[in-house]
């Protein structure tokens, strides 16, 4: 099954403009920009034919290529990173049995989160789309309700039946816990990771239907897929004690800089 990688990167992030250009501090104190650990994380998962960069701005394309990295330019009016890995398979005329999205402030995902999701997505040939979760514990709880009291916008919580297909994916933390009632272990909260493996066909379908009430309220692409009828399947990967979060808002330059400094 030939399996190719798409980092979608944009420079005009609404929550964080220019944020795949932002630099972290790595344990050693020299600095990395965001797409380059997004990318060199997504070089580390098995299994895998070609890692390809997706974007549609020039300081970018520069800095990805300046590391080594394969680009595709895409439009301004791919409306989000689905959509850009939709349109740099068209563009660049990419064939592939399996389609990553690895999203580019994701820097923190490790391979077997991917390669779990490859594996699933091979088991399973009826499914069309697919993406990890991960329990959360109660750092990675916490995190959700303080971005929450704050009023930004955090991590995304996804809620899954018996057979493991999405019910809902939000930015708010569901299913709602009393405060003060919140166990100390198996907490009923996972965290969506931000990855995406799509079939081609599920894929070129996604830019054929509208924008969904849902995914506008939310700001959730994937929601696009359950608005329309099409089953996500859920991967519980296992964090092997591996701290994740994503770059979502400034405020989460310390935390995952934080976690550098430990791993």
């Amino acid at each position: 099954m030939k399996t190719i990688i798409i980092i979608p990167a944009r420079y005009q992030s609404s929550r964080y403009p220019g944020k795949p250009l932002v630099e972290l501090r790595q344990a050693d104190g020299s600095r990395k920009s965001l797409i380059r650990m997004s990318w060199e994380a997504a070089c580390r998962v098995s299994g895998v034919a070609e890692v390809y960069v997706a974007t549609d701005d020039a300081r970018i394309q520069q800095a990805a290529e300046g590391f080594g990295a394969r680009v595709i330019m895409t439009s301004p009016a791919c409306e989000n990173g689905t959509a850009r890995c939709a349109e740099a398979m068209r563009v660049a005329g990419l064939e592939a049995d399996l389609v990553i999205n690895f999203q580019g402030d994701a820097l923190l995902t490790p391979p077997w989160f991917v390669e779990a999701l490859i594996a699933a997505m091979a088991e399973d040939e009826a499914a069309m789309v697919a993406t990890p979760v991960l329990q959360c514990d109660a750092l990675s709880y916490n995190h959700f309700v303080e971005d929450r009291r704050a009023g930004r916008v955090g991590g995304t919580t996804a809620v899954f039946d018996a057979r493991q297909h999405a019910l809902y994916f939000s930015k708010e933390v569901v299913p709602y816990i009393e405060p003060g009632k919140v166990p100390e272990a198996d907490i009923p909260v996972f965290h969506h990771v931000g990855v995406y493996a799509y079939r081609p066909e599920a894929l070129a379908a996604y830019t054929t239907w509208p924008v969904g009430r849902l995914e506008r309220q939310e700001g959730l692409e994937q929601l696009r897929f359950l608005e329309n009828g099409h089953a996500v399947r859920c991967v519980v990967v296992d964090g092997r004690g591996r701290v994740f979060w994503e770059l979502n808002n400034p405020a989460d330059v310390a935390r995952i800089e934080a976690v550098l400094k430990e791993m």
